[in-house]
């Protein structure tokens, strides 16, 4: 998978030559845009997770509403473990002035679970558990190739846009081993997290769509069961490659930010995940101005809020802001 690395070399590079102030306030718009896209999949998608395409259609016809419920009976606009992981992974940045140790991150985890978020993935809870009565902050390897790691993983592409690429790649797996250690799962989050910033960057920085579908191309090259083009791709479950081909054909297959998300989450299965994946990649792509309105005003005030300062945050202490 550290064939995905270098285009991202070449990003950093020429992230230096691009004029300092509207640069940055287009690095914000695209950060939020990343950090808020996250939050809207999760919060569109948890309506109808577990849910199979056809309950969908049956019960909403096409879902393009936050509107709460599911499963989890979630108010309006409430986000779930999806958001609130990333979240601490986001405090784990802006609290240590050094790039986090995978124990800081470990820590943070620790904190979010005994804040009893909303919900918890099986794997997640098994990981932090783990810390608590070992210390140790990655887990062994394992056969489990979940989509938990990848979910929250905006903030590490954030905070560390125009970082060399094994930089970001170390940070992005220490994060992931929290709590999943699996080759697909490790391929899947440093693919994504090479989008996000991919999408943040656009076309004056090297990135832009045509560079966050050459990382969809390189996962699958390296890794042929994530092709999402020729293979149908509906009610993905939490198993990684499900969840990244429902992901990578909405990006390919639709021309913006709701027509994508609304695609993927309708495929039912773990939709919150899905779009929360979807929602941070198509998110930088677009930026803040870019977003549905009138998804943002259904979106809980404080989770709005949240996305913002943090996006805010992460995008200035980046090795691209300074660079500005």
């Amino acid at each position: 998978m550290l064939a995905t690395l270098p285009l991202f070399q070449s990003i950093a590079l020429s992230l230096r030559g691009i004029s300092s102030h509207p640069e940055r306030l287009r690095l914000r718009s695209h950060a939020r845009g990343a950090m808020l896209g996250l939050a809207l999949g999760d919060a569109l998608g948890a309506t109808v997770e577990f849910m199979t395409p056809r309950e969908i259609r049956s019960q909403y016809g096409r879902h393009d509403r936050i509107r709460g419920g599911g499963w989890l009976r979630l108010a309006p606009g409430q986000v779930t473990d999806d958001t609130t992981m990333a979240f601490a992974l986001a405090e784990a940045w802006l609290t240590h002035h050094h790039a986090p140790s995978a124990e800081d991150y470990a820590r943070a985890f620790d904190a979010w679970m005994r804040a009893k978020p909303v919900d918890i993935g099986h794997t997640v809870r098994r990981g932090i558990a783990r810390f608590r009565n070992t210390g140790l902050a990655c887990t062994p390897y394992s056969e489990d190739a979940g989509n938990g790691a990848t979910m929250r993983c905006a903030p590490t592409a954030i905070a560390l846009l125009g970082a060399p690429a094994d930089t970001v790649g170390r940070a992005t797996l220490a994060q992931a081993r929290v709590t999943h250690h699996n080759i697909l799962t490790d391929a899947a989050t440093l693919a994504v997290v090479n989008m996000v910033q991919a999408g943040i960057v656009g076309k004056a920085g090297g990135g832009g769509l045509r560079a966050v579908m050459a990382q969809a191309n390189l996962l699958v090259r390296e890794f042929p069961l994530f092709q999402f083009r020729t293979k149908p791709a509906e009610n993905p479950s939490g198993y990684i490659v499900d969840s990244m081909r429902v992901v990578l054909r909405g990006i390919a297959f639709n021309d913006n930010f709701e027509s994508a998300l609304v695609h993927v989450v309708n495929c039912g299965g773990d939709a919150d995940t899905t779009g929360a994946i979807a929602g941070m990649v198509m998110g930088a792509l677009v930026g803040e101005a870019g977003l549905p309105e009138r998804w943002l005003r259904e979106l809980e005030s404080s989770t709005l809020r949240r996305c913002n300062d943090y996006a805010d945050a992460l995008i200035e202490r980046s090795p691209a802001w300074q660079a500005c």
